[in-house]
């Protein structure tokens, strides 16, 4: 079975249409689908017109979240009610089309576990084109996985991929990351992006500064997840040692010169920085007893075989 999750925000007018696209573009695929939309908090008529759908085709599924989560937590709550063995994400303002689902599922088939459907040539503003060039570039700057669009919204996985990964706030950006470092193959082509026609665009300045925080947060959970004292061990030896490095040429100038040194703000700077080094070297070794407890006979969490 093929499941599809498409978010919802009020997109009431986009609805219909890619419905019926979709039933299009999936009975040639000749299996058996399922379609879940996931109103999430939309204050429109979506709710109405996922209505309509579903009472014409027992395959489609509605979720409805009481308020506005945001993508993530919507995609979580598909990925949790998904029966198919290879879901596919899409969004719900008709951008995304559903006739080039065959080619992500050609290249599923050549042993990928995720594909990720690149809009090559991205009908949007050139703020979000330029921001997003902007994100795309960090991402793979820190984690070497060479897309170029990390944040589509039309991907196709395998279902295993998806259920080890828990999605919350923002995160949703990061799937391939996510995906790629359980040690699976991660992948993109290039599909026909269309231009917005009804509804206005979700997007806001103030998600430039979502994604560098959140950005944070994934490099935290996929780096340094399992050897925390890695992070915060090198950060609270550094501050640790710029702390001496200050206390040892203060106390040459007072055992060399003879220099009075109780009222130079150095002094206090290298205190705290001594203070704060090993402050922080201790919260890198309590992580690592917190990570050596939880993972204590834990054999779900051992990496994948073939």
């Amino acid at each position: 079975m093929i499941s599809i999750i498409i978010p919802i925000y009020n997109e009431g007018d986009n609805i219909k249409p890619l419905y019926s696209e979709l039933v299009k573009a999936l009975k040639k695929t000749k299996e058996s689908f399922e379609i879940i939309f996931v109103n999430d908090g939309s204050t429109d008529n979506s709710q109405k017109v996922i209505d309509s759908c579903k009472k014409y085709n027992t395959n489609v599924i509605s979720l409805r979240l009481k308020r506005n989560f945001g993508k993530a937590t919507a995609l979580q709550a598909g990925f949790s009610k998904a029966k198919g063995k290879v879901i596919v994400t899409m969004d719900g303002d008709l951008q995304d089309d559903p006739m080039e689902m065959n080619k992500l599922f050609a290249k599923l088939d050549q042993g990928y576990d995720l594909v990720i459907g690149w809009k090559k040539n991205r009908q949007d503003s050139f703020a979000k084109k330029l921001s997003s060039k902007l994100f795309n570039w960090v991402v793979n700057l820190i984690f070497q996985l060479n897309l170029h669009d990390y944040n589509s919204g039309y991907k196709v996985f395998r279902t295993e991929t998806i259920r080890e990964v828990n999605l919350y706030g923002e995160l949703h950006r990061f799937i391939p990351v996510f995906i790629a470092n359980q040690g699976y193959k991660v992948t993109e082509i290039p599909v026909h992006h269309r231009p917005r026609k009804f509804g206005k665009s979700k997007y806001g300045a103030g998600r430039i500064f979502h994604g560098l925080f959140d950005l944070v947060t994934v490099l935290f959970l996929t780096k340094f997840k399992y050897r925390p004292l890695h992070l915060f061990g090198y950060l609270g030896l550094t501050l640790f040692l710029f702390g001496v490095t200050g206390g040892s040429y203060l106390t040459w100038l007072k055992l060399a010169h003879g220099q009075a040194i109780g009222q130079r703000p150095l002094l206090l700077l290298s205190v705290l920085l001594i203070v704060v080094g090993v402050q922080i070297g201790m919260i890198g070794l309590l992580g690592e007893l917190i990570v050596a407890i939880f993972f204590k006979n834990d054999h779900k969490k051992l990496p994948k075989t073939h």
